[in-house]
C-alpha cells in the first residue's frame, strides 16, 4: 500500500506517525507519573484538597520523575552521538 503513494506522501505519513507516537509516549509518561505519585503521596482518604504534606510530596515526585527522564534522554542521545 505505500508502493501508491508518491515520496512527499509518504514523507508527511511518517512525520505524522512519528508525532503520534512521540505524543503516546509522553502520555504513558504522564500517566505513569501520575500513578507513581499518586500511590507515594496520597496516604490518606482524598477530599477537595490536598493536605500540604501531600502537594509538597506530589510536586517533588513529578520534579523528580522529570528530572530521571531528562537525564535518561540526555544520557541516550550524548551516547548516539559519540
Amino acid at each position: 500500500m505505500a508502493d501508491r503513494f508518491d515520496e512527499a506522501t509518504q514523507k508527511e505519513l511518517q512525520t505524522f506517525l512519528e508525532r503520534e507516537q512521540a505524543q503516546a509516549r509522553v502520555q504513558q509518561s504522564i500517566h505513569t507519573f501520575t500513578s507513581m505519585c499518586w500511590d507515594k503521596c496520597i496516604t490518606g482518604t482524598p477530599s477537595t484538597r490536598f493536605s500540604r504534606g501531600e502537594e509538597s510530596c506530589l510536586a517533588n515526585c513529578v520534579e523528580r520523575f522529570l528530572d530521571t527522564s531528562l537525564f535518561m534522554v540526555r544520557k541516550i542521545e550524548s551516547e548516539r552521538g559519540a
